[in-house]
């Protein structure tokens, strides 16, 4: 339930004098707004008093804290609260405003399409990943009047999720990168991650319409006219998507626009860009990033980004944050991606690495971490990892998780492990040493912890 417009307004105007929000109470600026948020192991409205005391100048709070204190603010809900200031925060701000979901290469296509942009433009976009209800928030906070665009990250685990996001940050256009299997203990099934993916165009398709009767959107300054998407055509599922809910204005990527020519590691492709091809070098690992490169780029060739641009951010990107990495150690080469694992990432991950040729001299191993959140299909999907890694024909595979993996017991050439601190151990006693290493895994496994000993 929204918090009534009226108070939402007259909270704005209390934030433009104070313009600072912490949701954190031992981080209080003096001056600032403490924001009592509560989650299942803490409660800001327990600490609403003390961020006062810290030099909060108020503290907006959902519970009963001190009765007569003018400093403090009742709400119903400080989530709802933090998220319907924070629309109209970013309503103050007539730039077009970019949004990104997908269940995989979120994160790495955010971070591509802000490079690319900010070859011509001032780019507030999504740090980290901060894309949740909490996240998206603070985000938002961030613009103001010097930036010319914003990227805006959104991520979901259950249904609805990006209907509350997109109708926070209210993108003027947008792009899911794919659907994919994840998340599935929250969305129930594969249809219901594509529903709730799905609701980033069905703002966008509300957004065309109205624009196309002439309604300016609802509390913005100015009329900003973007209502598009950007299609990846290669995609069958996004194509159904966006067919179903007849979307007017689709930028279309994908094989029209490019096509990997090599990847081994690194990805090398051959873009289009409606003139003879052009090879372009990245530091990106996988060819599953390529949906991803040519996002960005046709992004950045709808507003204008010149094309020699273009290519030169995308060739100076380098990957960080455990995302399609490779790192090269005294002993070893690592393909890192330990920041995220489901069924789709992870076949993709394990194909790549099958693919890249290795030295020679250099044997093939796998660390692969467990998979969360599967619920019912958990056993079948870990099997289907499981085959895959044994058809790679790989000299060692080391599996992390406990309970995930007890369908490869006692198979040659694999081990076990329960989690990260037992691989650390296995690493310090066999010291590995001359292989080409794939390390994969959900950041809940903390695999990022093992490549400094590798």
């Amino acid at each position: 339930m929204k918090t009534d417009v009226m108070e939402i307004k007259a909270l704005y105007e209390l934030y433009k004098q104070h313009p600072v929000i912490t949701t954190d109470s031992r981080d209080c600026p003096k001056g600032s707004i403490f924001l009592a948020l509560k989650g299942e192991s803490f409660n800001g409205n327990k600490f609403a008093l003390q961020a006062l005391e810290k030099g909060c100048a108020y503290a907006i709070v959902d519970e009963d804290v001190e009765a007569g204190n003018s400093q403090i603010i009742r709400v119903d809900d400080c989530l709802q609260t933090f998220k319907d200031l924070a629309r109209e925060h970013r309503r103050q701000f007539d730039i077009p405003v970019v949004g990104i979901t997908g269940t995989n290469g979120k994160t790495t296509t955010k971070e591509l399409i802000a490079a690319v942009l900010g070859k011509k433009y001032n780019v507030m976009y999504t740090e980290g990943n901060f894309n949740n209800d909490v996240g998206v928030p603070k985000t938002l906070f961030r613009l103001n009047d010097s930036y010319d665009i914003a990227v805006v990250e959104m991520g979901a685990s259950h249904p609805g999720d990006i209907k509350t996001l997109v109708e926070t940050v209210e993108p003027t256009c947008g792009l899911i990168t794919n659907v994919g299997r994840a998340h599935l203990q929250g969305f129930g099934s594969f249809e219901g991650v594509m529903k709730t993916k799905g609701e980033l165009y069905d703002f966008l398709k509300r957004r065309e319409e109205r624009l196309r009767v002439g309604e300016r959107s609802s509390g913005m300054r100015g009329e900003r006219r973007e209502a598009c998407i950007f299609l990846d055509a290669d995609n069958e599922y996004l194509v159904k998507m966006a067919k179903e809910r007849d979307m007017k204005n689709v930028i279309t990527y994908g094989s029209n626009v490019g096509k990997v020519v090599s990847c081994d590691p690194f990805v090398n492709f051959e873009w289009y860009n409606d003139q003879s091809p052009v090879v372009v070098r990245t530091h990106l690992i996988g060819a599953y990033n390529i949906s991803n490169i040519l996002a960005a780029m046709t992004v950045g060739k709808y507003f204008d980004v010149p094309a020699d641009k273009i290519r030169e951010a995308i060739e100076e990107y380098t990957p960080s944050n455990n995302r399609s990495q490779l790192t090269i150690t005294a002993d070893n080469r690592l393909v890192v991606d330990a920041y995220n694992a489901n069924p789709t990432s992870m076949a993709a991950a394990i194909e790549n690495f099958k693919a890249i040729k290795s030295d020679k001299e250099l044997k093939k191993m796998a660390v692969i971490g467990q998979m969360g959140e599967l619920g019912d299909v958990a056993e079948e999907e870990h099997q289907k990892v499981l085959q895959q890694l044994t058809d790679a024909n790989l000299d060692k595979i080391w599996l992390v998780g406990e309970g995930s993996w007890d369908i490869a017991a006692g198979r040659p050439g694999i081990k076990i492990f329960k989690d990260v601190e037992e691989v650390k151990t296995a690493i310090g006693n066999e010291k590995p040493c001359g292989y080409y290493i794939l390390i994969k895994g959900s950041h809940s496994n903390r695999l990022d912890k093992i490549v400094e000993l590798l």
